[in-house]
């Protein structure tokens, strides 16, 4: 009984497993899990589990369509291969297909062609250039700064004196200073603060043409012999203000307000003329005296502002009436000389006082010789 019961479960499960092969395959393949969407393994061993089939035999029947609905199969995405990404050798943002500069210098900054920056575009690039904001047009040297050829601190497009020596101060225009305006610059200027206008030599200092010391703008007297010692306004000196230079002045200490002679003495103010004498009780000059005369016409001459009194004097032998008569005619034969000799009349006066102004005794002959004179006295 028990071996019926075990035979008929056999059968049943026979029957059971070939029923399903009838009806779909054994093995599906399919596997949701896996990445390729079927078992592993599957075209290996789909014999695996046929009915009736060893594992060398054939495979079992893939079903039909009419059987069982064809199992879709996940088609694996084409993976595109990896792309190299485009080049730029010198690293600097711009790929070498576009790169008009390829060798830049790493770190440099660049323009959209890859070319380094020249902001000033004075030719050397900002990398470089001392001096990025030069205007434009103007030459530069290899570190982009305009040039100054004479090396003042001025560059040669604003330069109006280029050639500067070395060395020189110089204002913005590149020219040499010239503080008082003379024309010649300071550096070479002996007198360098010169006032507006003036004259000046090579040296930058004031002319003088005497050279007295005393510059010709301010010489009062510009002719002045060389050597000779001027005041303030290069005249020369006077110290006893007399009228007669020092440089001349035999007599350089006359008291003020003497008058002096073309020496630079005093005249008395009553001069009396010695040697002047007269025939014997006459009027008539002897020859001895007209020299002593002409030496006293000529410093009449020299002082034309001088007016004189001509003074006759007698001794006092005869009467007191006839010395003052004769004393007035050898006063104006005195001065009818002079008038002769060119001094203007009304610069003369004669007068005779006859024995009343004796200089000396009249009791011996050297006295009453003395007294028998002829004065030239000031009228001024």
């Amino acid at each position: 009984m028990r071996m019926t019961v075990l035979s008929a479960l056999g059968v049943a499960l026979v029957a059971s497993i070939n029923a399903q092969a009838a009806e779909a395959p054994y093995y599906n393949p399919a596997n949701p899990a896996s990445p390729s969407g079927m078992t592993s393994g599957y075209e290996l061993y789909k014999t695996i589990g046929c009915p009736g089939r060893g594992i060398l035999e054939a495979p079992c029947a893939v079903p039909t369509a009419a059987k069982a609905a064809p199992v879709a199969m996940p088609v694996a995405k084409p993976v595109a291969p990896p792309v190299a990404p485009p080049l730029d050798s010198d690293g600097d943002g711009i790929i070498d297909t576009l790169d008009r500069c390829p060798g830049t210098v790493k770190g440099a900054r660049v323009d959209a062609k890859g070319c380094e920056l020249d902001s000033d575009g004075d030719g050397v690039v900002d990398r470089l250039d001392r001096c990025p904001a030069t205007p434009l047009g103007r030459k530069v040297n290899a570190q982009g700064c305009e040039l100054d050829g004479d090396g003042d601190g001025v560059v040669d497009a604003l330069d109006r004196c280029p050639t500067t020596p070395a060395g020189r101060q110089v204002n913005a225009q590149g020219c040499e200073l010239d503080g008082d305006g003379d024309g010649v610059v300071d550096a070479l200027d002996r007198c360098p603060t010169t006032p507006a206008g003036r004259q000046v030599n090579a040296q930058g200092c004031e002319l003088d043409g005497d050279g007295d010391g005393v510059v010709d703008a301010l010489d009062r007297c510009p002719t002045t012999p060389a050597g000779r010692k001027v005041d303030g306004q290069g005249c020369e000196l006077d110290s006893d203000g007399d009228g007669v230079l020092d440089a001349v002045d035999a007599c350089p200490n006359t008291p003020a307000g003497d008058r002096v002679d073309d020496k630079g003495c005093s005249l008395p103010r009553n001069l009396t003329l010695e040697g002047v004498n007269f025939d014997y009780n006459a009027d008539v000059l002897r020859p001895d005296s007209l020299a002593i005369l002409d030496v006293a016409t000529a410093t009449l001459k020299r002082y034309p502002a001088l007016k004189v009194e001509v003074a006759g004097h007698t001794d006092s032998r005869g009467s007191y009436e006839h010395n003052l008569e004769l004393s007035q005619r050898r006063a104006q034969a005195v001065m009818d000389y002079f008038i002769a000799r060119g001094i203007a009349a009304d610069r003369l006066s004669a007068k005779g006082y006859g024995e009343m102004e004796p200089v000396a005794s009249n009791y011996l002959e050297p006295g009453r010789t003395k007294n028998r004179r002829v004065e030239l006295r000031s009228l001024n």
